[in-house]
């Protein structure tokens, strides 16, 4: 079947993204959209991951995948994505202690809000989320395929912390058969450009920072049928894990 997804959402708590991009806003405008997939993907935390999906499993929302937007050491952004939140959790735990314990100043950088189940405010996250950790693309790739998860490129058609803009290519040897484009790539123009990578799949997410942004209606995904959202996570990570890249 094909299911529309938005894997690529960020909450309140990145400091980057509105305040009112609370998990119960996020979820309930997904469902308005029509999406049977989202994602949140907080930079380097799934801090409101737990929320979001037992809002959406309450109120018979999207499936939420638990994710994070992870900054590499070479300042290179991935999408990873986790089959549960244990899993998410995990990588949280790994990434974060390859941080610089820096704090957020939310004057500069903006709040990094945590919400509970009932989509109310809990408290702020200390730390400072938009840096750097010290693991290298491939290790954080290794790390989230040993977790069951994904670890996509994100937003290749960027200058700011793509890898293509970093490195120069996606290296052959990443374990990964897909690629993240953003809402405004050109796809005609961007494979002209890179005919090397026509032979990757293709996501296009909203990178949602505000509420309007929630993407309508989605990408679509070719997954196998759910019975519920435990397995309707796996079904759509098995569409996007490596196949020929391990």
């Amino acid at each position: 079947m094909i299911a529309h997804c938005d894997f690529h959402i960020h909450s309140a708590l990145s400091p980057c993204s509105d305040d009112d991009m609370s998990p119960g806003l996020i979820v309930g405008l997904a469902k308005l959209a029509g999406l049977d997939f989202i994602a949140i993907t907080d930079h380097q935390s799934c801090g409101n991951c737990a929320a979001a999906m037992a809002i959406a499993q309450a109120y018979e929302g999207p499936v939420v995948v638990p994710g994070m937007e992870i900054e590499s050491s070479e300042e290179i952004h991935l999408l990873c994505l986790f089959p549960d939140l244990q899993a998410a959790k995990e990588m949280e735990a790994l990434v974060q202690q390859a941080m610089l314990p820096l704090k957020n100043r939310p004057e500069i950088f903006g709040e990094q809000l945590l919400f509970n189940e009932e989509d109310e405010a809990t408290g702020c996250e200390w730390r400072l989320l938009m840096q750097a950790c010290q693991l290298s693309c491939d290790e954080i790739a290794r790390q989230v395929l040993a977790r069951g998860g994904v670890c996509i490129p994100a937003h290749l058609d960027r200058e700011a912390n793509s890898m293509l803009q970093t490195l120069g290519a996606v290296p052959p040897d990443f374990p990964t058969d897909w690629i993240e484009l953003s809402q405004r790539a050109d796809l005609d123009q961007f494979f002209r450009n890179h005919p090397d990578l026509v032979r990757y799949h293709v996501l296009i997410d909203s990178d949602a920072h505000h509420l309007v942004q929630i993407d309508e209606p989605g990408w679509p995904i070719d997954v196998q049928p759910w019975s519920d959202p435990a397995e309707a996570r796996l079904q759509v990570l098995s569409a996007l894990r490596p196949q020929f890249r391990q």
